[in-house]
């Protein structure tokens, strides 16, 4: 149960990073906003090291970087799809992708979930496009659809290589995945710095999108290291709930049935995976 919760939270707090990022990114280039997002999220973590501890071992080291390189191709492709946009379209396809990777992995792991978690996954899995889905949406382009996988793919690495770290090394896989992801970030900026353009990015909104994108990893590698992985990737993934319902309230996107619908499907699957 504690991992359950440990997962919703991660799912509110991905949300509600993904909103405020992917507005962040429609006031300036997307590396303009991961720039600030990113080291805000490392200062998060550097923070909790005192409090919850940090160990690395090689094997930390190793999976946490490969987890920054992945956490900076997320943060930049996925800011980048919400900033196109419809969010209540491409949310749902980065949430599937990002999704069914580690469920893949959890399975092929040994993990098995029993007769309630078999009928929850697939619950929970329909409820991330049920509630995602806006009624009479624009029809997004190739190239955000594109972006759309590309951010899932990225998300699905990043929490399986943070999964693969080490369960006694603390917050330093996430330590060592952010830092990386920093780096990558800084220096592509760089090399891309006369293409950036003029315009200064919402260093709050920002700044506020990396802090709860760190909380989101810190809670996520918690579930998953008291949970299946299976289990809680998937109710991490409906965090586009959080992000509907913020578009909802900020920018005046009607909630429609079949999303009202989404959220009692995803009820009835917590509820069932909660009984794993």
């Amino acid at each position: 149960m504690i991992a359950l919760l440990l997962a919703l939270g991660s799912s509110l707090a991905y949300g509600c990073a993904d909103f405020l990022g992917g507005l962040g990114a429609r006031k300036a280039h997307v590396l303009r906003t991961v720039m600030i997002a990113a080291p805000a999220s490392l200062t998060v973590e550097l923070l909790l090291w005192p409090f919850l501890g940090a160990s690395f071992a090689p094997a930390t080291l190793a999976w946490g970087a490969a987890s920054g390189v992945a956490s900076a191709a997320a943060f930049a492709l996925l800011y980048r799809t919400l900033a196109i946009g419809p969010m209540n379209v491409l949310s749902p396809v980065t949430a599937l992708v990002s999704a069914m990777l580690p469920v893949g992995v959890g399975l092929v792991q040994g993990e098995r979930p029993g007769t309630a978690g078999l009928i929850g996954l697939p619950l929970a899995l329909a409820a991330v496009v049920l509630v995602s889905a806006g009624h009479g949406a624009a029809r997004p382009s190739r190239t955000a659809l594109l972006l759309a996988f590309g951010a899932g793919a990225a998300i699905a690495l990043q929490l399986v290589f943070l999964h693969q770290a080490p369960a006694d090394s603390g917050v330093g896989p996430l330590i060592v995945g952010r830092a990386v992801s920093s780096a990558v970030t800084l220096a592509a900026a760089g090399a891309m710095y006369r293409r950036l353009g003029p315009e200064r990015p919402a260093y709050a909104m920002s700044a506020a999108a990396g802090v709860l994108d760190s909380v989101a990893n810190l809670l996520f590698l918690l579930a998953a290291r008291g949970g299946d992985l299976a289990v809680v990737a998937v109710i991490t993934a409906l965090y586009p709930a959080g992000t509907v319902l913020l578009a909802r309230g900020v920018l005046a996107e009607r909630v429609h049935r079949g999303q009202l619908i989404g959220l009692g499907t995803a009820a009835v699957a917590v509820g069932l995976l909660a009984l794993t």
